[in-house]
C-alpha cells in the first residue's frame, strides 16, 4: 500500500530521516518538518481539501510515537532523561493533547499562533544571549507541573509542533541542564504523541471521504514510511547532541525556535 505512490514514499522517508535527527538532537517531535511535507503530499494525492491539514497533523503525531521511543531510549542510555519529571508532567500532557486535538477542527488558532510565536522569539533570544535563569528557580510542584503539561499538550496539538518546542525552554527556565532538558523532552514526546494520535483518530473516525488505509485522521502508509526512518536516525541526533557543548546546543535550539516562530506567523497569512 505504500508503493502506490513512489514519490510520496520517498518524501515520507526524507521527512522521517530529518524528523529523527531533530528529535534526537533537540528533543522535539519533528512536526516542523513532517507536517508541511505531509500536507504537500496529501494535496498532490487529491485528498479532500477539508481533511488535508487534519490528516497531516494527526499522522505527524502518530509518527512521533516511534520517534520519541527511539530518541528517549538513546538519551536514557546517556543518563539524560529525568524520569520523575516525565511522570509528573505526563498527566497534564495527556489531558492537554486530547483537548487540543478535539478542539482543532473548530477553534480559530490565529491568536494562539501569534502569542506562541512571540513567546518562542523571547525564549530563543534568551538562549542566544545565554541569559541564565534565576539560580533559585526550580521546577514547580505537582499541580504546577500538571498545568504546565496541559498547556504544552494543547499548544502541541493546535499548532502542529512537537512538545519539545515548549518543554525544552520550560525545563531550561527551571534550571535543568540543557542536555538533560533535551533528553527529558524526548521522553515527554511519547505521551503527547499517543494521546494526540488517539484524539485525531477518534475525531476523524466518521469524517466523510477519507482516503483508503486511514484510521480517522491518521494515514497509515505515511506513518509507516516516516516512522521507519525517524526511528533509525533519532539515535544519530542523540549522539550529536551528546558531543556538542551546552552553549552550542542552546544556540542551535534557539535557531530552531526562530524557525518555528516564523512558521507560525507565516501560517496566519
Amino acid at each position: 500500500m505504500i508503493a502506490d505512490n513512489p514519490l510520496g514514499l520517498a518524501l515520507y522517508l526524507l521527512a522521517g530521516a530529518l524528523a529523527g535527527v531533530l528529535s534526537g538532537l533537540f528533543g522535539v517531535g519533528g512536526g516542523l518538518i513532517v507536517v508541511p511535507i505531509l500536507s504537500l503530499v496529501f494535496t498532490s494525492m487529491a485528498f479532500p481539501e477539508q481533511h488535508v491539514m487534519h490528516m497531516a497533523l494527526g499522522t505527524s503525531l502518530a509518527t512521533i510515537i516511534f520517534t520519541s521511543i527511539s530518541s528517549a531510549r538513546a538519551h536514557h542510555h546517556r543518563a539524560n532523561v529525568d524520569w520523575p519529571v516525565v511522570h509528573h508532567i505526563a498527566t497534564g500532557i495527556v489531558l492537554g493533547t486530547l483537548l487540543g486535538s478535539l478542539l482543532t477542527a473548530s477553534l480559530q488558532t490565529a491568536w494562539l499562533k501569534a502569542i506562541f510565536a512571540v513567546f518562542v522569539f523571547i525564549i530563543a533570544t534568551q538562549l542566544i544571549l545565554n541569559i541564565s535563569p534565576n539560580a533559585k528557580r526550580r521546577l514547580p510542584g505537582v499541580l504546577g507541573m500538571s498545568l504546565s503539561g496541559t498547556f504544552i499538550g494543547i499548544v502541541s496539538s493546535l499548532v502542529g509542533i512537537g512538545g519539545g518546542s515548549l518543554s525544552v525552554p520550560f525545563l531550561i527556565y527551571c534550571n535543568i541542564a540543557v542536555k538533560k532538558a533535551i533528553g527529558t523532552s524526548a521522553a515527554i514526546g511519547l505521551p503527547i504523541a499517543i494521546s494526540g494520535t488517539l484524539g485525531f483518530m477518534l475525531n476523524g473516525w466518521d469524517a466523510p471521504h477519507l482516503p483508503p488505509h486511514s484510521l480517522g485522521y491518521i494515514y497509515l502508509p505515511a506513518v509507516i514510511g516516516v516512522a521507519l526512518m525517524s526511528a533509525l536516525t533519532a539515535p544519530l541526533g542523540a549522539r550529536i547532541s551528546q558531543r556538542l557543548p551546552g552553549i552550542t546546543l542552546k544556540r542551535a535550539f534557539a535557531a530552531l525556535l526562530y524557525l518555528v516562530g516564523f512558521k507560525m506567523l507565516w501560517g496566519m497569512f
